[in-house]
């Protein structure tokens, strides 16, 4: 699981921006943001640059499941 909707809505960043920026479709960017696909870890190291915080801040723990 991501926190890439979080971070948009914190940032008050549109997917569509950050697909254009990523170079990505809208339908990929939105499989990313609604958890249906999970993003390579090169492409969320690519988003926290994009969105400027610590890419840790992207990804949810599942050690506490």
């Amino acid at each position: 699981m991501n926190r890439i909707k979080e971070a948009l809505e914190d940032k008050g960043i549109k997917q569509t921006w950050l697909a254009e920026k990523l170079r990505k479709s809208y339908n990929m960017m939105n499989g990313y943001v609604q958890n249906r696909q999970q993003p390579r870890l090169e492409i969320l190291n690519d988003i926290a640059r994009i969105l400027e915080i610590d890419v840790k801040a992207l990804i949810v723990s599942s050690k506490n499941k």
